[in-house]
């Protein structure tokens, strides 16, 4: 099968027990829980059985060991994670408002994950991968940046191909170049992953069919608009697909969206029909949501096959 690269942010989550608006007051705090949103979608096409490798820093502290084993026990290739003696390993602290928004306090630029040197292994890794997917949140400096671009240069030389997941966050939109890095990370782009207004974000239209012909006169073979509880729909060559969501008792939202990339990007890899691979992405994503914690409620074929019976 065809090997997946992501290159990009490995952190612990730490969250807040209550909602309300940020941290300017002592309060209940529950974790750490392993985190990343490209290490959520790395584990989760991992776990559908799919080659993934990861390539980030995490710091030679206990936050960096609680993700190194996470996913080696997922089947992540951790050999392009470095284990940085002098930052520490990334964090995010979120906590929920009443409205269902998050207010964030990161620490990634400074981080283990903040800055990775050349090494043989990551290398390799470029050299061997068949697919690179890209992540709006791991653009967070020039050098992840680059990275990202020279990667899915070098992969898309030689046959392979590129998705995107715009991924945005308020705390990044201000990060300077982080625009012009997303077109032309878009203009590689052959599967587009956007969330929500992320899908004309990017583009010169006003609305979402304008949007559509545009991103598609770019070259990109598929585009998969993930709408939340209102479902997802993909748009190709050949039309529209509509594909509703699941019902489920939400504990935890976040990462549903990294899970349902990481579940459609996998079947989208191995030709799955689209139909079949919307509604196993719809699924990942649903049983993301009902455990607390960002990568806990990852899933393997078999449960996705269970819940689908079910739902």
């Amino acid at each position: 099968m065809k090997k997946i690269l992501v290159i990009g942010e490995v952190i612990v989550e730490i969250m807040a027990d209550t909602e309300g608006e940020g941290f300017r007051a002592p309060q209940p705090l529950t974790g750490p829980f392993p985190s990343g949103a490209p290490a959520i979608f790395a584990s989760q096409a991992a776990r559908l059985g799919q080659p993934v490798a990861l390539i980030s820093g995490v710091g030679d502290d206990d936050f960096g060991q609680i993700n190194l084993d996470r996913l080696k026990r997922d089947n992540v290739d951790v050999s392009g994670i470095q284990i940085d003696q002098e930052r520490p390993t990334g964090s995010a602290f979120v906590r929920y408002r009443k409205d269902g928004s998050r207010d964030f306090v990161f620490n990634i630029q400074h981080s283990a994950c903040g800055q990775l040197a050349a090494s043989t292994e990551v290398d390799v890794l470029i050299a061997t991968a068949d697919h690179i997917h890209i992540m709006g949140s791991s653009l967070s400096s020039p050098e992840f940046v680059r990275q990202n671009l020279a990667a899915a240069g070098a992969i898309k030389a030689r046959g392979g191909s590129v998705s995107f997941d715009p991924n945005l966050r308020k705390e990044m939109l201000a990060a300077p170049g982080l625009q012009q890095a997303m077109r032309d990370i878009l203009g590689m782009t052959d599967l587009f992953l956007p969330s929500g207004e992320e899908l004309i974000l990017l583009t010169e239209a006003t609305d979402e069919q304008a949007a559509i012909k545009e991103i598609l006169g770019l070259g990109i073979s598929v585009i998969v608009h993930k709408k939340g509880a209102a479902g997802a729909c993909l748009y190709d060559g050949d039309g529209m697909i509509d594909s509703p969501s699941f019902t489920v008792e939400e504990i935890d939202p976040t990462g549903a969206g990294d899970s349902f990339g990481g579940a459609f990007t996998a079947h989208w890899l191995r030709d799955t029909p689209p139909e079949k691979a919307l509604r196993y992405a719809a699924a990942a994503g649903a049983l993301a949501v009902t455990k607390r914690g960002p990568m806990e409620g990852v899933c393997d074929q078999m449960q996705i096959d269970e819940f689908l019976l079910t739902a």
